[in-house]
């Protein structure tokens, strides 16, 4: 039979509400006393009920989490910090990827609101979220990271500061004599690849030429075609600017065995630093990003009704080599 609270008592020798101030991590018991409450929980092997704690406190306390694609190191990162904060207020993480698609971001943050979360941090992957509105007319509270919601949906969102990291890059380029920098992005429809154009075209100027573009999902082929197309006009460019890390990887992989154009991606990635030359890049802080989302997330938990915050996180240029290669 399972040991109960009530046999933990018996066996250390104190009142049941004892015991429970101790499980729960209440003040108020001697520290010798809540030692001889341990030594009987682990003697008898005793685990409290979470779901009668749950029926008493409404909360379950655990946390759902939707980001893009948990294979991704950026997602890693952010995922990973977010877990550690969860961890560290002792609740459980859910988390699940909706491979850019809102239908499966839908579906995820429904299961999870159905399995009765205490919060939502949600990457989001569309832009209506009217769907959510529901569950916060209901008190349960939301964060969004990397991507602002929808409109029509206030609450706390931590960003990147996309735009700005953009125009650090294109800055850089030309400030090593560079007129001609083409930019590689994601879809245009991302919030992310569409700020970040928005900061590289503003840096350029008079510079920019919409011929140096080219926006689409990462592959191999469309960045082969893309930089195919690029390196064949008149005037080619003679740096490039890619939007993310899968891009930067892809036109890593194209451009080898060619003469190289300057590159500065945006995104920090595994080995960049061990490329010849290294590869220079806008870093992000995704476990920065991860750690400010969560612990938003249980101040909420814990009463803070203030307006919704918007933190934007800074990001920075690290030179390694690539992006200081001269015209």
């Amino acid at each position: 039979m399972r040991p109960t609270m009530k046999d933990v008592a018996s066996a250390a020798g104190v009142a049941l509400k004892t015991v429970s101030r101790v499980v729960n991590g209440e003040p108020g018991v001697h520290p010798g006393t809540a030692e001889r409450v341990r030594a009987a929980i682990d003697l008898l092997g005793y685990s409290r009920n979470e779901s009668a704690s749950v029926l008493r406190r409404g909360r379950t306390s655990t946390v759902g989490l939707v980001i893009e694609d948990v294979a991704d190191p950026f997602y890693a990162a952010l995922s990973r910090a977010v877990e550690d904060v969860t961890t560290g207020y002792g609740c459980l993480l859910l988390s699940g990827s909706s491979s850019e698609e809102p239908a499966r971001e839908r579906e995820l943050v429904r299961t999870f609101c159905a399995r009765r979360v205490d919060g939502l941090i949600v990457v989001p992957a569309g832009d209506d979220h009217s769907y959510l509105r529901p569950e916060l007319d209901a008190g349960t509270p939301a964060v969004f990271v990397d991507r602002p919601p929808g409109p029509g949906v206030d609450v706390d969102t931590v960003l990147s500061d996309n735009a700005g990291g953009a125009g650090l890059a294109a800055r850089h380029l030309v400030a090593r004599g560079h007129s001609r920098i083409a930019f590689l992005g994601d879809e245009p429809s991302i919030f992310t690849a569409s700020r970040r154009l928005h900061g590289y075209r503003a840096a350029l100027g008079h510079l920019y030429d919409e011929r140096l573009v080219a926006m689409r999902a990462p592959s191999l082929e469309g960045v082969r075609a893309d930089l195919d197309r690029l390196l064949a006009l008149d005037r080619p460019p003679t740096a490039l600017f890619t939007g993310n890390g899968r891009l930067t990887v892809t036109a890593l992989r194209v451009l080898g065995g060619r003469p190289a154009p300057a590159l500065v991606g945006f995104d920090d990635f595994e080995l960049a630093d061990l490329l010849v030359p290294g590869v220079t890049v806008v870093a992000q802080d995704p476990a920065g990003m991860g750690r400010v989302a969560a612990e938003l997330l249980f101040r909420r938990l814990h009463g803070d009704t203030g307006p919704s915050e918007h933190p934007l996180l800074p990001v920075r240029l690290i030179p390694r080599g690539s992006g200081e290669l001269p015209p």
